[in-house]
């Protein structure tokens, strides 16, 4: 079966994650969908395959080396989607051969998937694409990473000749609502390094993240009748918009791209006598995100003189930092992806991922971790597509990167 095909299969689970649950998995039906990936598992030759009580889902492909020492690599997906946009009753068809047209994905409506808006359509003339009727999301991020991950397994399978290490596989829940992480059991998973395999188009070797902070502003006020409120009234929903134009302009993600940092306000709820804002803070560079930290800060400071101290107070919170500091001491893991890129007639591609992933934090956590695309596009929305040839060669990669990893010595701990 090809990766494609798989990720077919797989848009029949409607597994978007919930914010607001404080369960893990957040919603049942990413259980479901982990339980038929262990069932899938089982028949493409993956020992130990497990899923515990929290949806995360592991498996081993077995070493087929007689007296084999090498590095144990794994490569670890999301089942989760965004909750954002429609994700359920996917209707996911094949062009054929596309040309570098729109493509119509639903006439009534007059919803067209065109290289117009989206130019990077044109690389891929003569190439399959994989659409919706463009009424939901397609799910590519991230089940196309577990289609390539598994797609792999059954090439090893079938090619039991083909010499490999141990390969670990390991599918996480809750990564879109910054959860994918938590609760993963990286002793138990027992790789010496990983690569997530959830990004956008093949070549496609990321290992630079944001460094991330996040805010939670509570303000409170004092209500009055509005007929006799001067000289009274403090109005805290008035505060907050006083607050958020403190921050500066120029710094918000509309205005920003590459490796400028930002500042969003990403919730907020009030009335005059109490409001709350929550605020994301990101930057590449460790010291640019103190800064905006200290720049919140001062915020605070300013209105709580102006109107009395406690009015305002936040919550300033790390989140996480940028992956790089833990891939550079192991530099082979990008080195021999984007040598296999080209091998396979790709491009590597490394720009800063302007947001974070589940190997983000499992670097920090002791397992060195990567990321490299799966061959999907236009996550997170309605006109979301994926190159089946560029999911075929995704799979070529991984089966390339164990081999090499085969032969690499095992980390020293």
């Amino acid at each position: 079966m090809r990766a494609y095909e798989r990720l077919i299969q797989y848009t029949k689970y409607p597994t978007a994650s919930d914010e607001n649950s404080p369960s893990c998995p957040s919603t049942p039906a990413q259980l479901v969908f982990a339980q038929a990936l262990v069932e899938e598992m089982k028949t493409l030759g993956v020992v130990d395959v497990r899923v515990d009580e929290h949806g995360y889902v592991y498996g081993t492909i077995p070493e087929n080396i007689k007296d084999w020492q090498g590095a144990v690599i794994g490569f670890i997906a999301h089942m989760d989607v965004v909750d954002v946009v429609p994700y359920e009753n996917i209707q996911p068809r094949v062009v054929k051969n596309y040309q570098g047209e729109d493509i119509v994905l639903k006439k009534e409506q007059g919803i067209l998937l065109s290289p117009s808006v989206f130019p990077e359509l044109k690389r891929y003339q003569g190439c399959d694409l994989l659409v919706t009727d463009g009424t939901t999301l397609l799910g590519a991020d991230d089940k196309a990473g577990i289609a390539d991950i598994l797609t792999m397994a059954e090439y090893f399978q079938k090619n039991p000749e083909v010499p490999h290490g141990r390969i670990q596989i390991a599918f996480t829940p809750d990564e879109e609502i910054g959860r994918g992480a938590d609760l993963f059991d990286v002793k138990g998973f027992g790789a010496d390094y990983a690569y997530t395999i959830d990004g956008g188009a093949f070549g496609e070797v990321e290992y630079e993240t944001f460094n991330a902070a996040s805010a939670k502003i509570t303000i409170t006020g004092k209500s009055i009748h509005p007929g006799s409120a001067k000289n009274q009234m403090v109005n805290a929903a008035r505060i907050a918009i006083e607050l958020d134009r403190l921050l500066p302009e120029a710094e918000r993600p509309e205005h920003t791209e590459n490796r400028e940092g930002f500042f969003h306000l990403n919730e907020i709820e009030g009335a005059e006598e109490k409001a709350i804002m929550k605020y994301i803070l990101r930057d590449h560079d460790a010291a640019k995100l103190e800064e905006k930290k200290r720049v919140l800060a001062g915020a605070v400071d300013f209105l709580n003189v102006k109107y009395g101290e406690g009015t305002v107070e936040a919550d300033i919170q790390d989140n996480y930092r940028n992956m790089i500091e833990q891939i550079k001491p192991h530099w082979h893991l990008i080195e021999i992806a984007c040598e296999e890129v080209k091998a396979l007639g790709g491009t590597p591609v490394s720009v800063p991922v302007r947001g974070g992933t589940d190997g983000c934090r499992l670097s920090f956590m002791g397992l060195p971790c990567p990321n490299l695309g799966t061959g999907g596009h236009n996550g997170h929305g309605r006109l979301e597509y994926a190159c089946v040839q560029e999911m075929d060669q995704t799979v070529e990669l991984l089966i390339r990167i164990a081999g090499r990893y085969a032969k690499m010595p095992a980390r020293e701990k």
